[in-house]
């Protein structure tokens, strides 16, 4: 009798336990410039702060990981996504890239960025996995990966529902595809636009050039060597006004034919 009520009461402490582990990475505003200079499209429907991210939330969600993007302003769907010809999710502007760094171990993973980000990673902030958080639907996101970054297929994950709530642009994706967050993993936030027309060999990415147009960011190079980022983490990820200038620092980091090299987070 006293061995059953000791199993049962550790199977309500069990019960009352947490179930899910959670990862908040915070990032300060204002620093939705890239590396300092980029300035947004022209065109109305960019509107300021829409591509400045403030928290990535990360949460266990037992067979399901939700990966919350915490915006400065509201998230809105100007080009009618729901009404494209491959039904959207709801938003128009904003595209992410969640890479994640299982092991911090170098010779384990991929050092190079996704097709139109222009982005690199160190030997050992490798990435393992990458999540894509996009207005556009799978179909079109696969049809582009098979396209333009095959290589890396096995690697990408496509979330199976993404929705937005006010400031928040939410995915959620299979444990089965990305695994279980654990101690150690390290995670970068890549903040772009969605290019519904993007070149050829770019994925689904907008260009940043030296003079902005309606719809074109601005403050950049015309050969295509700077980084087309234009939100990020820095480490730490508290959101301490340090972390801008880590950002503009690590995205001035490159030359022509050496990608920029972006710092994982390690919390």
């Amino acid at each position: 009798m006293r061995f059953r009520a000791h199993l049962a009461a550790v199977f309500a402490v069990c019960l009352a336990a947490p179930a899910a582990a959670g990862v908040t990475l915070t990032d300060p505003t204002g620093d939705d410039d890239g590396p300092g200079t980029y300035t947004y499209p022209t065109a109305a429907e960019y509107k300021p702060g829409s591509f400045d991210f403030t928290a990535v939330e990360i949460e266990d969600k037992g067979d399901k990981i939700q990966i919350k993007l915490r915006m400065k302003v509201k998230v809105t769907d100007p080009w009618k996504s729901r009404d494209w010809p491959v039904r959207g999710n709801g938003f128009s502007l904003q595209m992410g890239f969640l890479f994640v760094d299982k092991d911090h171990k170098a010779g384990s993973g991929h050092t190079e960025g996704l097709p139109g980000l222009n982005i690199a990673f160190a030997d050992d902030a490798a990435w393992e996995k990458v999540v894509i958080i996009s207005p556009q639907a799978n179909t079109r996101l696969k049809s582009e990966i098979n396209q333009k970054a095959k290589s890396l297929k096995a690697d990408i994950v496509l979330p199976s529902r993404v929705k937005v709530s006010g400031k928040k642009i939410i995915a959620t994706v299979s444990k089965a595809d990305l695994g279980a967050p654990a101690a150690g993993w390290g995670y970068q936030l890549v903040l772009q636009s969605n290019e519904g027309y993007p070149d050829k060999s770019d994925l689904l990415t907008r260009k940043v050039n030296e003079s902005g147009g309606e719809h074109r960011f601005g403050g950049g190079r015309d050969d295509d060597c700077d980084p087309h980022v234009i939100d990020m983490l820095a480490p730490p990820a508290k959101g301490g006004a340090a972390e801008i200038e880590a950002q503009h620092a690590a995205l001035k980091s490159y030359k022509c034919g050496q990608p920029a090299r972006l710092p994982m987070v390690y919390p």
